[in-house]
C-alpha cells in the first residue's frame, strides 16, 4: 500500500490537481483572499496611468515663464478683441499741433510726427500682429502637418517630393522673398502677409511632422492596427497622430512670436501692411527719422514688439520643456 501523506493543516504547502504540491511561502497574517472592493490591498482605487498630455500640463502648471508668458499673451488677446476697454480714442484721429510732442494728460506715451495718440495705436496695434501671428501659425501648421504626415507615412515618391520641395522653399530668403513678392500687392488687409508667410513657412513644419510621423509609425501599437486590419485612415488619425503632433506644436508656437516680428520687418520695409492699417512695424519705420527728437515715437511700440515676440517665445520654450520627454 502506497504511504499516506501527512494532512496539509500545519503546512505551507498546499496538495495540486496532479497529486504535487505547491509552496505558497505565506507569511504570517497572509492571506489569499482579494479584497471585497476588488482594488489594490491598500484599499483605494487602482489610480489611472497618465498621459504625456497630464504630465505636460501638470508641470506647465508649475512653471512660472509658463504662467508669466501666458498672463502676458492673454492680455494681448483681450485688448486684440476689445481695444477700446484700454484706449478709448481713435488710432487714426491726428491733429497737426500736436505733431511729435511728448507725454500729456490723457495720452501718456506722446503723439507722433502726425499727431496721432501713440498710446492708442500701440493699443490697437496689438490686434494686428496677434491677427497675423495667429493666422500664419494656423495656416503653417495645418499646411506642414498634412504634407508631412502623407509624406512620412507614406513615404516613396510623396516623401521624396515633399524632400525636393522643401529644399527649394528653403533656398529662398524670406525677408527677399517678402520684398519681391510683397511690393506688387496693393491691399491694406493682412492676409497677403498672412499669405506669403504660410507659402514660406510650411516646409519647417513639414519636416518636423514627417519625421515624427515615421518615428511613431515604427511603435508596435501601430503595427498591431495595423495587423488587425486597421486602415491607414484610421491608423494616421487615431494612432500616429495624436502621438507625432507634440513637436508641431512646440516648433507651432514658437514660430508664432517669429512670425509677429517678420510682420513688423517687412512693414518696417515698407513691403508689407500699408497704412492706413495700424503696425507697430509701420509706426516704428515713421519714427526712425525722429529718434533724436523724439524717441518716444519708436520707443512705445519697439517695446510692445519686444514683449509680445519674448511672450510668445517663452511660451514656446515652457511648452517644449513640458512636452520634451527626454527632459523629465
Amino acid at each position: 500500500m502506497p504511504e499516506q501523506q501527512p494532512p496539509y493543516e500545519d503546512s505551507a504547502i498546499a496538495p495540486t490537481g496532479a497529486g504535487g504540491g505547491t509552496d505558497l511561502a505565506m507569511s504570517e497574517g497572509e492571506t489569499l483572499e482579494k479584497p471585497l472592493g476588488g482594488g489594490p490591498s491598500e484599499g483605494g482605487p487602482a489610480a489611472k496611468p497618465r498621459s504625456l498630455w497630464s504630465d505636460a500640463w501638470r508641470d506647465l502648471r508649475r512653471n512660472p515663464v509658463f504662467i508669466v508668458s501666458s498672463l502676458v499673451i492673454l492680455f494681448l488677446v483681450v485688448i486684440s478683441l476689445w481695444p477700446s476697454l484700454i484706449a478709448s480714442g481713435n488710432p487714426l484721429s491726428c491733429d497737426l499741433a500736436k505733431a511729435q510732442q511728448g507725454s500729456q494728460p490723457g495720452h501718456p506715451f506722446g503723439f507722433n510726427g502726425q499727431g496721432c495718440d501713440v498710446y492708442t495705436r500701440v493699443v490697437y496695434g496689438a490686434r494686428t500682429s496677434v491677427t497675423v501671428g495667429v493666422c500664419a501659425t494656423l495656416g503653417v501648421g495645418i499646411l506642414g502637418s498634412l504634407f508631412g504626415s502623407l509624406a512620412g507615412f507614406f513615404g516613396g515618391l510623396p516623401d521624396s517630393l515633399l524632400s525636393r520641395l522643401t529644399d527649394i522653399f528653403f533656398g529662398i530668403p524670406v525677408v527677399l522673398g517678402g520684398l519681391v513678392l510683397l511690393s506688387v500687392v496693393d491691399s491694406t488687409t493682412v492676409w497677403p502677409v498672412v499669405g506669403f508667410m504660410v507659402l514660406l513657412g510650411w516646409p519647417q513644419i513639414a519636416r518636423i511632422a514627417r519625421g515624427s510621423v515615421i518615428t511613431a509609425k515604427q511603435n508596435d501599437y501601430v503595427q498591431a492596427a495595423r495587423a488587425l486590419g486597421a486602415s491607414n485612415t484610421r491608423m494616421l488619425l487615431r494612432h500616429i497622430a495624436p502621438n507625432a503632433i507634440a513637436p508641431v506644436i512646440v516648433v507651432a508656437t514658437i514660430a508664432l512670436g517669429t512670425y509677429i516680428s517678420l510682420e513688423a520687418t517687412l512693414s518696417y520695409l515698407g513691403a508689407g501692411l500699408k497704412p492706413p492699417t495700424v503696425s507697430w512695424g509701420i509706426d516704428i519705420s515713421s519714427a526712425s527719422p525722429y529718434i533724436r527728437n523724439a524717441p518716444h515715437m519708436m520707443l512705445w511700440p519697439a517695446g510692445a514688439l519686444a514683449i509680445t515676440v519674448l511672450a510668445f517665445i517663452m511660451l514656446g520654450d515652457a511648452v517644449r520643456d513640458a512636452l520634451d520627454p527626454k527632459l523629465r
